[in-house]
């Protein structure tokens, strides 16, 4: 069955943002994959994290696809790129309809909340009355947990994978890190889609490093020779995986959605986070990765330990934060066995 390549919703109204201004009309990219069954009781709906897109069957291959354990077949997929992104959704790139030109620099920061109210737009839009399961890893989890608390009876089944209540100290730390890398590039300041990309190459190699752990690195970029003293494998891949991100993405965008990332926490005008997970509905599932130094596995007992009657469960990856993406077999094992248990 073939995905419904490049959708985009047209929202004409004003779009307010949490922290105060709005955005003038907002366009959602979205994929969908399968068909809605007569019940409507077969929507799966996946969240990407930072620099993903809404192609789920591109990125989360082995979990999503035509013969994995959520395929089109039996599923109503779900992905909408965030708001902020360069993939088809409104972001810095995007003609601000007030001036004309794009907003480059100017764009306004677009909380996780304010990204779950585009997904609420267009759920209503796809007619999709209840979700079965709502998913993601990373910022992707930050909107699971963010959209479980803001309509907490729209969503049966909710699994939050590699994510935490609320933005830590340290993961503010790295994102500012990679701030520091584009705002030190001389083009930054310019006003082209190709600004900053020297200092996202850079930032890109930060962000690599908390993804992944000393034993990746050791595992997979270790030298076969005693002799060498320069040009080291894991230099050449530090810049590669720069470069990758360059081809595909803007430095705009990129800070938007740190800035994004940097907004989650649960509690904000709630009381505490732990207040409000107490009054997530769905039955959930946490997933930590063991070797995560990005979102320790301790963040996600401490969601599961908040919110009712929640689930447990930790991956033994190599990968560190990059296991949500990787470890597909032993996710399809667990997601499979807790839906089962639904």
């Amino acid at each position: 069955m073939i995905p419904k390549e490049g959708s985009i919703l047209k929202y004409e109204n004003e779009f307010p943002l949490e922290t105060g201004g709005s955005l003038p009309g907002i366009e959602i990219a979205y994929n969908t994959y399968g068909k809605i069954n007569s019940k409507g009781d077969n929507v799966v709906w996946v969240c990407h994290a930072l620099t993903a897109n809404s192609d789920v069957f591109d990125w989360w291959k082995g979990l999503f696809g035509e013969d994995d354990l959520f395929n089109p077949h039996d599923f109503f997929i779900v992905c909408a790129n965030k708001l902020g992104s360069c993939y088809g959704s409104t972001g810095p790139l995007s003609i601000n309809t007030h001036t004309g030109n794009p907003w480059y620099h100017s764009f306004p920061l677009v909380t996780i909340r304010d990204i779950v109210r585009a997904h609420e737009i267009l759920r209503k839009h796809l007619g999709v009355k209840s979700i079965y399961l709502l998913t993601g890893g990373s910022t992707g989890g930050h909107q699971v947990l963010e959209w479980a608390v803001m309509n907490p009876r729209l969503h049966k089944n909710i699994a939050a994978i590699a994510t935490h209540a609320k933005s830590s100290p340290w993961s503010i730390a790295f994102n500012q890190s990679q701030r520091l890398a584009i705002e030190a590039d001389s083009s930054w300041k310019e006003r082209h889609p190709g600004a900053g990309s020297k200092g996202m190459l850079a930032a890109r190699s930060i962000a690599l490093l908390s993804y992944r752990n000393y034993n990746t690195y050791k595992a997979t970029q270790s030298e076969n020779s005693d002799d060498k003293t320069g040009n080291y494998r894991a230099m050449s891949y530090q810049r590669y995986q720069g470069e990758k991100l360059v081809k595909r993405f803007n430095a705009f965008s990129y800070m938007s959605l740190l800035n994004t990332m940097d907004s989650h926490n649960l509690g904000r005008g709630r009381g505490s986070a732990e207040k409000a997970m107490a009054g997530i509905k769905g039955r959930t599932l946490v997933a930590g990765i063991k070797s995560d130094m990005l979102f320790p596995i301790e963040e996600q007992k401490h969601i599961a330990l908040s919110v009712p009657g929640a689930l447990f469960t930790e991956i033994d990856s190599l990968y560190g934060h990059d296991g949500f993406l990787l470890e597909t077999t032993a996710l399809s094992a667990i997601l499979s066995d807790f839906l089962k248990q639904a």
